[in-house]
């Protein structure tokens, strides 16, 4: 007879499991042994949040559901941070805790696992019965899929225990979702083509989801029609940047000056797999007179500023574009819209740095920094970015197209962006760097032996000001003494040494150019520890606490 644990493990293999992250705990190792019988490639994390932000890497290289696995109680309080993350991200992930024994709640690891999970932004089944275990399995993939966030399959170890008598045949959960392209309402299409061929200075605002959708061409031909701007968000940093001269780059407290006033000026937003949460527009300072079209496959998004959209097209971008595409005219029929030499030129020079670099013994100028690895980081090497003020620099700096994952603004949680980078490095079998901060690294050192246990060649580029960089800034902008943010760090490079990896302490360009082309030839675990200047401010920080306009 089968145990449920084992049926639990052939559900999870019929939907796909392929890779698993996490730590094996008396409450789950019974479900990891048949995973890893079945097949299944296991990555232990040395802690359990770690290895749930490992998978949410993996999700997203792999363009699948990630799984990652728990014991239960502790372990799975261990899982909070990195769960608000994923759900935030929009991630599809489903995790397999253990819990303890059905209604034993004097248990030593008793935790009511449902209400941890509604707090921390996570669907939650349970295996309550042995007939309805592959059940709980197939509801959990099907909601990770359908509403893109994690959810939890949480299993009694009795329940596990117990002989599994449920259906015969597993079906899995790809078989219950309609994949076939949902259509926009041609009354839609209708206004918003309306709307676009009333308009005289119109900005295509792509998204994850446009570039998930694989629609760059649709978006530039519908540049063309309209003599359009392109703006990306934050996570689409310089998609598409390489295939026109009237790219404005982010939307938001990110962009460029010269991005700003252009999209001020906007009369029609055109906003395609974006959110237009509260950072994209500036809470509102950016399209303050434009109508906004707005192009999504989900139920209607509230906009940053509260405000409704003009023209709400639900349906999948592609479809959504052509139509609108198709009805429009060849030619725009207001002008040359953003499309004059001005523009191109102001475009051309937006990003270009106006003030000398910092000098100071023994450590760099963060923009400086980032120039370099823009410059050596051949555009094949994907790039992560963490949160914090030193990752400013490279959110800004980056101009180079190339695949970009970033960790800002989904939940202020600083640490994420190394794991991410490791889970997504796993995924695609594939080199990728990430720029985080000091304190944002050693918060999960622990998990660079992971790393290199594994030999996931990931490049861990660390802009260390020996402080928690947002905080000191903040606190000289608020009055108060920075000194108390300012934290002494370790020789990291020598610490990954330690843990059986490369790496090496950077003080000067050259010493940087020789680390990145030792990793370039050669790629395996590396952690370079970039000291760098905290004299230097970002640009969105001068903004907000010091009211500059730069």
């Amino acid at each position: 007879m089968t145990k449920v644990y084992e049926a639990l493990a052939d559900a999870f293999i019929a939907e796909g499991t392929t890779h698993i992250f996490g730590m094996t705990g008396d409450a789950n190792m019974h479900w990891m042994y048949a995973m890893a019988e079945r097949g299944a490639t296991l990555f232990e994390a040395r802690h359990e949040g770690s290895g749930l932000a490992m998978a949410d890497g993996w999700a997203r290289g792999a363009k699948k559901p990630g799984v990652a696995s728990t014991t239960s109680g502790p372990g799975v309080t261990q899982l909070a941070t990195s769960l608000v993350c994923a759900s935030r991200a929009r991630t599809p992930l489903v995790i397999f805790s253990g819990e303890v024994a059905l209604g034993d709640l004097g248990a030593t690891q008793y935790l009511d696992q449902a209400k941890f999970a509604d707090g921390v932004e996570c669907g939650f089944v349970q295996v309550s019965s042995p007939a309805r275990a592959q059940e709980a399995v197939q509801r959990a993939f099907w909601l990770a899929r359908t509403t893109s966030r994690p959810v939890m399959v949480s299993a009694p170890t009795n329940v596990q225990q117990a002989e599994f008598d449920g259906a015969p045949v597993y079906i899995p959960s790809t078989e219950l979702i309609d994949s076939a392209l949902a259509q926009p309402a041609p009354e839609r299409i209708d206004h918003a083509v309306k709307i676009l061929r009333e308009s005289e200075k119109v900005v295509l605002l792509v998204g994850k989801g446009a570039r998930a959708a694989d629609v760059g061409d649709l978006v530039l031909e519908l540049q063309t029609k309209t003599n359009a701007l392109i703006a990306t968000t934050l996570q689409t940093k310089n998609w598409l940047r390489d295939q026109n001269e009237y790219f404005a780059g982010i939307s938001g407290l990110y962009g460029t000056a010269t991005a700003h006033e252009l999209l001020q000026e906007a009369d029609c937003l055109v906003a395609i797999g974006a959110s237009l949460n509260h950072f994209t527009t500036e809470h509102g300072y950016l399209y303050p007179a434009a109508r906004i079209i707005h192009l999504d496959h989900a139920d209607q998004v509230v906009t940053g500023t509260g405000q409704p959209v003009d023209c709400y097209v639900r349906g999948d971008a592609r479809p959504s574009l052509e139509a609108i595409i198709k009805a429009l005219p060849d030619t725009p029929e207001h002008g040359d819209g953003y499309h004059t030499v001005d523009i191109a030129a102001a475009l051309r020079d937006a990003d270009s740095l106006k003030e000398d670099f910092h000098r100071e013994d023994g450590r760099l100028d963060p923009r400086e920094v980032i120039l370099a690895l823009d410059r050596l980081a051949p555009a094949d090497l994907p790039l992560v970015m963490g949160s914090g003020h030193q990752t400013d620099f490279g959110t800004m700096l980056f101009t180079r197209p190339r695949e970009i994952v970033s960790n800002y603004g989904l939940f202020g949680a600083i640490g994420q962006a190394p794991l991410l980078t490791m889970g997504w490095s796993a995924a695609r079998a594939q080199p990728t760097f990430v720029v985080e901060g000091d304190a944002s690294f050693i918060m999960h050192l622990a998990e660079f032996d992971t790393a290199c246990r594994y030999q996931w060649p990931v490049l861990v580029v660390v802009m260390n000001d020996e402080a928690l960089g947002a905080e000191f800034h903040k606190s000289g902008a608020h009055g108060l003494n920075p000194a108390l943010t300012a934290i002494p760090s370790p020789d990291l490079g020598a610490a990954a040494v330690a843990l059986g990896g490369k790496g090496t302490m950077v003080r000067t360009i050259a010493e940087l150019e020789t680390a990145v082309q030792a990793f370039i030839a050669n790629p395996e675990p590396t952690v370079l520890d970039v000291r760098i200047t905290r004299e230097v401010i970002s640009i969105p920080y001068r903004r907000l606490w010091y009211a500059e306009e730069v």
